[in-house]
This record gives C-alpha cells, structure tokens and sequence, in this order.
C-alpha cells in the first residue's frame, strides 16, 4: 500500500536529521508537553470524580432518595399515605421518621442536635446509618425486669464530644415545654446509649441522633403521626422523576423532595469547581500547542529549499499544507496518547497503592478518592488533539506561502 506523498514526507520531516537516530528534539519536546498537560488533566479530573462519588455516597448512606412531608405539619395517616407510594414507580423502600431539633447532654457537655426518630427494620432498607454501627447495638435493649429500654444512637464525633461510650446515659432536652406544678418545663427524658454510628462526614457524626419511632412519638406529642416518609429508589438519578410524580398525583397536603434538591448548592459547587480546573488545566495543552507551533515553524524555516523544489516537482499548496499538518497531528496523538496512559496508570497506582495518604481527622479519608470516567478521558482526548491540530494551521499556511523561487535562487 502506498502512502500519499505528504503523509511519507510528514513523517520523515518528523524524525531527526540523517546524522541522528530517532525523533528531533523539537518533536520530543512538544510530545512531553502535550503528554504532561493531559495527563495532569486527568489525574486531576479522576481526583475530583472521586470525590463527588464519595460525597454523594456519604450523603445518600444518611439520607433517603426521596422525602415526603406534609404541609399541615405532622402525617397522621402514615400507613395509609405509604401504601399509596408504593405505587409509584422506582420506589423499593419505604420508612417513616419523625424530627426535631434537641439539646442532648451528658455532664457538663451539651450540643444542639437534629434527632430523627425511626423503625429500626424499615431504616435498615432506606438508609445505610444502622449498618455503619461502630459500637454497640440496638438489638434486645430491657432492664433487668425485662422492660424494654429507651435507646438512642449517636454519632462518633457527637460521642466524642460528649465524653459518653456505649451504656452511659445521655439526657434529650426539647426546645418545647410541658406543664407542671412549677408551671412551664422544658421536656427532658434519659436515654441510654446503645450504639454509636460512623458516616465519615463530620456534619453527620457531630449532629444527628436517632432513637426508636415510638419513643419519639411520645416524647414530641405526635400520637400516632410522623413528620414524614423516606423513600429509597432503585435508581438514583430518576429522583426528579420520582419527585414530580409524587407532586402530581398525590398533591396537596403531601409534597416531596428528592437528595438532587436537597443538596443542589453543594454538588452545584463541586460541578463547577470542576469545571474550572478543566478550563484552567486546558491551558497547560494550550501552552503545549505553543511548542507545536514553535518547532513546525523552525521546521519550515530549515526545509524552505525542500519545500522550493517539492513545488518544483509539481506539488501544490494543498499538499505543503498537509505535510506539515500532519506532522503536528502526529506530534498532539502521540502525545495525547502517552498522556492518556499516564493519567490511568498514575490513577490506578493512587487508587490502589494509596501513596498520598490524607489525615482522617480533617477530611474524613484515609487516601485520595480516585474515579476514572471514560466520558472525562475522552473529552480530555478529543479536546488535546483538536488543540493540537489547530495549532498546525498557521505553520502550514505560512509553508504553503513559500515561494519556490527564492530559495533556489542561488542554487
């Protein structure tokens, strides 16, 4: 098979001279740039991915897909409104809850907490809180009369805080008061403190409390009624859907939210911070792209007498144009190429061999997050070779411009 003269001569302009081996230095130089700038670029993009993924993972072990409340305050039939949801399409798991906001104290310490009341067998199918248990368990909690006792889980950091470990009692005080002799009391009840959970996430370690459904139901005055309902779906991405639905053919006095809502300033923020980093690391193949212009330009200045006498010979503006096109498009794949396996391979070493080790107590992991996306390596990829491709354009303009009678002038 015969190559087009150009594509023969592109590749020959992009070795070395005769009296060297190999690829010219120039060649080499702008391949490591191009090679460098995608691969930061996606070791960078992989790192972020990965910590979107955790977030997003800590995030939904703690909460539902999707929340139902009511308008009116409290949902007295909660029974009723859960066999209606189960109806809805995508929904594999239902529980109902109750919260609040409380004092809990233990001591001489106190901290203001959001507590959530729950059944522990349907909790177990919405959210990941129980089967993150570090210490302790809620399972056949009674006296020694065989009473059952009031139990509440708190997180590690609230325990730490706390000074309190599994067995120690912990007293709940509502900001709402109950009448007595002395007139206006806060309530306050005792707890005893049967596990002690680990999301990983301090704003759900130091800040959530649960205990048993019924126990919330009197402590707060509820009767028989919740504040809402968690829902669990198996797809997490049809939340919106699954939310309007609800909206539409429930409706009022019932409305639902989904994780997406819920938390959209957060993951908004981590969407745009990286993008940023994208269109700031761009720039490092965009300075690469300066040294394809850079080495084809030299490259054109030494091969004016070889360009002369190819148009000599009858080749047309058209072809210069593509030999050194070419050659800068081989210069950006090479490059691209070696830099996307360096970005996996630095990914795959990170993620497996966690050299860059993180101190757990200020981000709560133990080593970088890595997640490697094929639609980031692939934009990544596309977008370092149409760079590079477009960096050949004036150099190979500015050749086919090359009259072919000054150069052999005084040959």
């Amino acid at each position: 098979m015969n190559l087009p003269y150009y594509i023969f001569i592109a590749f020959r302009y992009f070795k070395s001279k005769k009296k060297n081996k190999g690829l010219s230095f120039n060649s080499l130089i702008s391949i490591a740039g191009v090679a460098v700038g995608v691969m930061a670029l996606l070791v960078v993009l992989s790192v972020m991915s990965g910590f979107h993924e955790d977030l997003q993972k800590k995030i939904l072990g703690t909460n539902a897909h999707v929340i139902v409340m009511s308008f009116n305050g409290n949902i007295e039939d909660y029974k009723g409104l859960m066999d209606q949801l189960r109806t809805q399409k995508n929904v594999t798991a239902l529980a109902p809850f109750t919260l609040a906001q409380v004092m809990v104290s233990a001591g001489k310490r106190g901290h203001g907490v959001y507590i959530r009341g729950i059944d522990p067998a349907l909790e177990r199918t919405t959210t990941d809180i129980l089967a993150n248990i570090r210490h302790g368990s809620i399972e056949n909690l009674r006296d020694p009369q065989g009473k059952e006792l009031h139990w509440i889980i708190l997180g590690k950091e609230l325990a730490n805080l706390l000074g309190v470990f599994v067995g120690d009692t912990v007293n709940v005080l509502s900001p709402t008061v109950e009448y007595g002799p002395m007139g206006m009391l806060p309530k306050a009840r005792h707890f005893k403190l049967a596990a002690i959970f680990e999301m990983g996430m301090f704003e759900y370690d130091a800040n959530l409390v649960m205990i048993d459904l019924k126990a919330a139901q009197e402590f707060f005055g509820l009767g028989k009624g919740v504040t809402g309902i968690e829902l669990r779906l198996d797809n997490i991405y049809e939340a919106d859907k699954v939310r309007e639905s609800i909206n539409t053919n429930i409706g009022y006095p019932y409305y639902a939210r989904d994780w997406m809502q819920m938390n959209r300033n957060l993951f908004s923020a981590l969407k745009l911070e990286k993008f940023a980093m994208f269109v700031i690391l761009i720039l490092i193949v965009l300075v690469a792209s300066f040294n394809i212009v850079s080495a084809l330009m030299m490259n054109v200045m030494e091969k004016q007498k070889e360009i002369a006498i190819l148009k000599a010979m009858g080749a047309t503006n058209r072809g210069i144009m593509l030999i050194f096109m070419f050659q800068g498009l081989i210069i950006g794949l090479i490059g691209t190429s070696l830099g996307v396996a360096g970005g996996y391979i630095i990914g795959k070493v990170i993620h497996n061999y966690e050299l860059i080790k993180l101190p757990a107590d200020v981000y709560y992991l133990s080593r970088l997050p890595v997640k490697m996306s094929l639609v980031d390596f692939t934009v990544v990829s596309v977008s370092a070779i149409a760079i590079s491709f477009i960096s050949t354009i004036y150099p190979s303009y500015y050749a086919a411009r090359l009259s072919p009678v000054e150069p052999l002038r005084y040959e």
